[in-house]
C-alpha cells in the first residue's frame, strides 16, 4: 500500500525540490532523447505488463518491449513512446527487454499493436519518439522484496520522464545506488533511521525526498512529480 508523504506518520517526511541539476546533461533516455523521432519496425507479444522492468503486471497494457541495444540497462524503462503506423497511432510505457531485437525494434503487445497495423501484418514499419509520460501525483519509490539497512534495492515508479539516477544520503555527500538491469538501483549499507533520495530524470531535473527507514516490499509517496519536458 503507498503511504502519502503528506500523512503525518507516513515513512516519507517531505523534503522535496524539484530543481534542474544537471541542466547540461544528455536528456537521453536508453540513448533516445525525448522527442528525438525513431524509424525501426514493430512485432507484438502476448504482454500483462510485466517483464525485465520489473513492473507488476497488469493495468494498462498499451506496453512495449524496448530492442537490447536501446534497452541501455533499463533506462528506458518506464519511458513513454508515441508511434506511429499504418493504421494509426498509440502511445506505450516500456516494461520490458526484447533480447533478439535489432536497434530500433519495438516489441508492442497485442492490444497496442492493434492501434497501429493489423494482427495478420505481424511486422510493420513505424516511426516512434520517446515523450513525456502523462501521469498523474508523485513519483514513488518502491523497496524490493528482501530490502534491508544492509542491503537495499529501490525502483522509482511512476515518474514522467525517463530516471538517470538515484542517490541517498544521511549525512555528507550523496551516494549512488547501481542500477541494474531489472530496473532496480542497489546499494550495501544503508543502514538504519531516516535518510534522504535524490532521483534525477534524463533533462537534469532533480526531486529530493527524505525517508524514514529502509522497507521490505513496500512503496512510498514522493512529494513531487518533472515538470513535462517540452
Amino acid at each position: 500500500m503507498n503511504r502519502p508523504a503528506s500523512w503525518k506518520s507516513s515513512l516519507v517526511l517531505t523534503l522535496a525540490a524539484l530543481a534542474c541539476g544537471a541542466c547540461g546533461d544528455s536528456a537521453s533516455g536508453g540513448g533516445v532523447s525525448l522527442g528525438a523521432e525513431q524509424k525501426g519496425i514493430a512485432t507484438f507479444y502476448d504482454a500483462n505488463g510485466g517483464g525485465n522492468c520489473s513492473f507488476e503486471p497488469g493495468g494498462d497494457l498499451m506496453v512495449a518491449a524496448m530492442n537490447q541495444a536501446q534497452y541501455d540497462n533499463s533506462a528506458v524503462c518506464g519511458e513513454c513512446v508515441d508511434i506511429v503506423g499504418p493504421k494509426g497511432t498509440v502511445r506505450v510505457r516500456i516494461v520490458d527487454q526484447c533480447p533478439d531485437c535489432d536497434k530500433g525494434h519495438l516489441d508492442l503487445s497485442r492490444e497496442a499493436f492493434d492501434k497501429v497495423a493489423e494482427a495478420k501484418d505481424g511486422r510493420v514499419d513505424i516511426t516512434w519518439t520517446p515523450v513525456s509520460c502523462d501521469v498523474a501525483g508523485p513519483v514513488e519509490y518502491h523497496f524490493k522484496d528482501g530490502s534491508n539497512p544492509w542491503w537495499t534495492a529501490i525502483q522509482v515508479r511512476n515518474h514522467r520522464l525517463p530516471i538517470k539516477k538515484l542517490e541517498w544520503r544521511r549525512d555528507g555527500d550523496w551516494k549512488a545506488l547501481e542500477r541494474q538491469s531489472y530496473n532496480y538501483f542497489v546499494f550495501e549499507g544503508i543502514g538504519e533511521g531516516r535518510f534522504q533520495l535524490r532521483v534525477t530524470a534524463s533533462d537534469g531535473q532533480q526531486l529530493v525526498d527524505s525517508v524514514e527507514k529502509v522497507l521490505d516490499d513496500d512503496t512510498v509517496d514522493g512529494a513531487e512529480q518533472f515538470a513535462p519536458q517540452k
